[in-house]
């Protein structure tokens, strides 16, 4: 393999924004992906509630490929090996790599029961089977629903609490919309006592406001024990009784990942420098979700954050090889949270670094603003429109 060919494995935000940048610096480019399309996750809520389709959400990456020029390879990883800088490819084989990006996203922790549970960040197909499940229960005319997310106390940063609220607030703008919210039940749960704090104080009481206000019902600070057919159970013994159960369980590392000689930590996520290089691997780099995080304890997996990693590991991976000149590029200084929640008819815009923190309503036009990343990811991502610095 040339010193200019790079191996990118998966096929999310991080895989193919690392694919269009080491394209930009260069590199032959091969992208090895198990779905033949981009699933963008953060526009995935409007599926369940039928403001979007499945088309909307799943991109396809052979179009990319086109457009970006790199290889498009459809395969599924099953291990890795950094010692001899292999890996094995359920259909290819063993293949090596001088210069390989893991970009593989991450596992989830395992509940009992989870399998009467379906997430907003699982497969892309229980986007689907959401909708169906809700449409079932506007037709029976009522119900209760239970929506929540789960920790890892081996690694915090890879908790997803935000699609779960977004999905609930639109689920109930569409009841409401229906005629029907008041016969239903509709309860947030999460293990922490506090949901939500890494938003920040200020988030947190405007949270509880619109708690209040939406007549929600909420269940923190206990453990869950298991999830049953028609109810989630805690470690205290109490029930909560749902007709359709919605959580996301926190990442964990990947299977294989764990039992390869790649560093982690005690999570399973792959240990990186601040210039995203795999620690003691040379010539590797992991970003998103398959990355240890290092930074305050507030920190979180974003899409926009595996994004900058993506671009500093071509970046930082081109100047390593004498393509360029320059100073190589950290992802610490770039860490944030920021998000627009959006609720089916407004929006919260998210923010939190070390200065501060905000959570500031956006009424009607937030819901649009969001509708609008959404066509502007995918157009900026074809090249079709300039993309904006920072987004």
């Amino acid at each position: 393999m040339s010193s200019k060919n790079v191996v990118i494995l998966g096929g999310g935000l991080a895989g193919l924004e690392a694919a269009i940048y080491y394209r930009k610096e260069g590199f032959e480019v091969e992208l090895i992906s198990e779905r033949p399309y981009l699933f963008i996750f953060p526009i995935a809520i409007w599926i369940p509630v039928g403001t979007s389709t499945f088309e909307d959400v799943a991109f396809p990456l052979d179009t990319l490929a086109a457009r970006h020029g790199f290889t498009l390879t459809i395969d599924r990883v099953l291990s890795l090996k950094a010692h001899d800088h292999s890996f094995i490819l359920e259909k290819g084989g063993e293949r090596k790599a001088d210069h390989l990006v893991i970009a593989l996203g991450a596992s989830k922790m395992r509940h009992e029961g989870i399998e009467h549970t379906l997430s907003i960040c699982g497969a892309p197909e229980q986007s689907v089977l959401l909708k169906e499940r809700i449409d079932a229960l506007v037709a029976k005319g009522g119900g209760k629903i239970a929506f929540g997310f789960g920790g890892n106390p081996n690694d915090p940063s890879g908790v997803r609490g935000g699609p779960g609220f977004e999905l609930f607030f639109n689920l109930h703008h569409h009841l409401k919309k229906l005629g029907i919210r008041d016969k239903f039940e509709m309860t947030f749960f999460a293990p922490m006592p506090q949901p939500g704090a890494r938003m920040g104080e200020k988030a947190l009481i405007l949270m509880e406001s619109m708690f209040k206000r939406n007549r929600f019902a909420s269940r923190y600070g206990k453990k869950i024990t298991r999830f049953e057919e028609s109810a989630v159970v805690f470690e205290d013994g109490t029930t909560l009784e749902s007709d359709l159960t919605m959580f996301i369980p926190a990442g964990d590392g990947l299977g294989f990942i764990k039992e390869s000689d790649l560093p982690q930590n005690k999570a399973g996520f792959i240990e990186i420098n601040d210039f995203c290089e795999i620690k003691g691997v040379k010539g590797w780099y992991a970003i998103g979700d398959s990355a240890a995080l290092e930074g305050p304890q507030w920190k979180a997996k974003q899409g926009h954050i595996a994004e900058v990693m993506a671009r500093n590991a071509a970046h930082n991976n081109a100047i390593t090889l004498g393509l360029k000149t320059g100073e190589k590029k950290g992802y610490k200084e770039h860490l944030n949270i920021l998000c627009v929640m959006d609720m089916g008819n407004g929006a919260g815009f998210v923010y939190r670094d070390d200065k501060k923190a905000l959570l500031i309503p956006m009424p009607i036009i937030g819901h649009w603003l969001k509708m609008g990343w959404g066509w502007y990811y995918k157009r900026s991502k074809m090249g079709t429109i300039p993309r904006i610095p920072g987004m």
